[in-house]
C-alpha cells in the first residue's frame, strides 16, 4: 500500500470517533401560514393571531422577504408569547438568551423557555436541558439536564434524541450504555437527522452496539452526506479512496472531498490533495464537475 493510501485509510479511521451531540437551538416557526405574503401575515398578526405573530417575528428574524430586524422580530414574538403560544415563548426566550433585539438576560430567557417547555414544546425542553448541562445562565445540574433532554427525546425531538444517544454512547452524564446510545441515534437518524446518521455510521464502522459493518456505515454516512453534513462527506471521500465498504473509486472520492474543501474545511482539503496525487487530470476534472453539480437535499425540508 502506498504512503498516500495509508494516510487516506488513517483519516477514515480517525474521523471523530466520539461522534457529535447536536445543539440545534435555533429559532423556529410553525408551518402555519407558510403560504402567506408578508402583507397578509401582517394583517393577521395585527388582528391578534398568535401563529401569524410568531411567523411574522420569524420573517423579520431571518430577513425573509423583508429587511432583517431583530427589534421587530422581538416585538412580534412577544405579542404571540404573551398569548401563551409556546413556539413564540421559546423564540422570545432565545432572543433574550442570545441578546438579539434586546439586552441579554438569562433570567428572562429561562422564564420564557420554561413556559414553552412546560406546555410540552419539545425544542424548549431540549434547550433547558442544555442550559442545565452547561450552567448557561443557571446553576449546572446534571439531574435536571438529563430529565429535560430525555423528556424532549421522548417527545420526538431528533436533536434531543441524538444528544441522549451521545450521552449514553460516551458515558456523559449517565452510565455508559452503547446499546441505549445506538437506540437513540437510530431513532433520530430515522427521522432524518444528519448528525445522528453520521453517528450511526460511526457505530457501524467501529462495531459499537451493533455488528461491525463497513457497508452499513457507508449507507448511513451517505444519508448524512447527501444532506450536506461535511464530516460524512469527508468520510465518504476517504472510504472511496481506500475501498473500505465500497468499491474503490477515486473520482467519487475526489467529488466528496471537494464539496467540503470548497467551504475551506482543512481535513477535506488534505484529503482532496492526497487523492489528487493518485489521479489523472481527467479523473480530477470529472470529480470537480460532480462536486459542482452536487446539491444537498434535506430529508426534513423547511417550509422556507
Amino acid at each position: 500500500m502506498s504512503e498516500i493510501s495509508k494516510r487516506l485509510l488513517c483519516l477514515s479511521a480517525c474521523l471523530l470517533a466520539a461522534g457529535f451531540a447536536a445543539r440545534a437551538t435555533d429559532r423556529q416557526c410553525s408551518d402555519d401560514y407558510s403560504y402567506l405574503s408578508v402583507a397578509q401575515l401582517t394583517e393577521k398578526a395585527e388582528k391578534g393571531d398568535p401563529k401569524a405573530q410568531n411567523r411574522l417575528g420569524f420573517v423579520y428574524d431571518r430577513g425573509r422577504g423583508v429587511t432583517k430586524d431583530a427589534a421587530t422580530a422581538l416585538k412580534w414574538y412577544r405579542k404571540a408569547a404573551e398569548q401563551g403560544y409556546d413556539r413564540a415563548q421559546c423564540n422570545l426566550g432565545l432572543m433574550y438568551k442570545n441578546g438579539e433585539g434586546v439586552a441579554k438576560d438569562s433570567h428572562e430567557a429561562l422564564k420564557w423557555i420554561r413556559m414553552a417547555a412546560e406546555q410540552g414544546h419539545d425544542r424548549a425542553q431540549y434547550i433547558i436541558g442544555l442550559m442545565y448541562q452547561d450552567g448557561d445562565g443557571i446553576p449546572q445540574d446534571a439531574y435536571e439536564a438529563l430529565k429535560w433532554i430525555r423528556v424532549a427525546a421522548e417527545m420526538g425531538n431528533s436533536s434531543a434524541q441524538n444528544h441522549l444517544g451521545f450521552m449514553y454512547a460516551n458515558g456523559k452524564g449517565v452510565p455508559k450504555d452503547v446499546l441505549k446510545g445506538v437506540k437513540w441515534f437510530r431513532t433520530a437518524a430515522e427521522q432524518g437527522s444528519p448528525v445522528a446518521q453520521f453517528n450511526m455510521g460511526l457505530q457501524y464502522r467501529d462495531g459499537e452496539g451493533v455488528p461491525k459493518d463497513d457497508a452499513e456505515a457507508v449507507k448511513w454516512m451517505r444519508k448524512a452526506a447527501n444532506q450536506g453534513f461535511a464530516d460524512a462527506q469527508i468520510y465518504l471521500g476517504a472510504v472511496y479512496g481506500t475501498g473500505r465498504g465500497v468499491s474503490k473509486d477515486y473520482v467519487e472520492a475526489y467529488k466528496w472531498a471537494c464539496i467540503p474543501a470548497a467551504q475551506d474545511h482543512f481535513r477535506a482539503k488534505q484529503l482532496r490533495d492526497g487523492l489528487g496525487q493518485l489521479m489523472t487530470p481527467e479523473q480530477i476534472a470529472e470529480g470537480q464537475r460532480l462536486a459542482r453539480e452536487f446539491k444537498p437535499k434535506s430529508e426534513n425540508p423547511s417550509p422556507w
